[in-house]
């Protein structure tokens, strides 16, 4: 199985700088066995930190298998947060980052 908390801390080098030029925002994942994180987008850079840090434009709230499970592609997030196994605050700001950040 993926390591969720691995997957969190390798963003910054997945994000291309260009794609996030002029961006800011900050993202709270909540993933239960992995831990808590902040994920941070400004001044062209991803910055990842363990905890709940600032005030979040995003959050999200799930399980480290059922996280694993759709970064593989085996568990939709349309239907992990229909039947309650994904929670996402601000989903629409999260969409214009899951690409690049490789959750879809």
């Amino acid at each position: 199985m993926l390591d969720v908390k691995q997957f969190l801390l390798d963003l910054p080098s997945r994000v291309s700088p260009e794609d996030i030029q002029g961006d800011q925002a900050t993202f709270h994942f909540d993933i239960a066995g992995a831990g808590q994180f902040t994920v941070r987008v400004e001044n062209g850079q991803v910055s990842v930190s363990e905890g709940l840090s600032g005030e979040a434009n995003s959050s999200v709230k799930t399980s480290a298998e059922s996280f694993a499970k759709i970064l593989a592609g085996d568990l939709n997030p349309m239907m992990a947060m229909m039947t309650g196994k994904l929670s996402i605050r601000n989903p629409g700001e999260m969409l214009k980052y899951a690409k690049m950040f490789g959750l879809m």
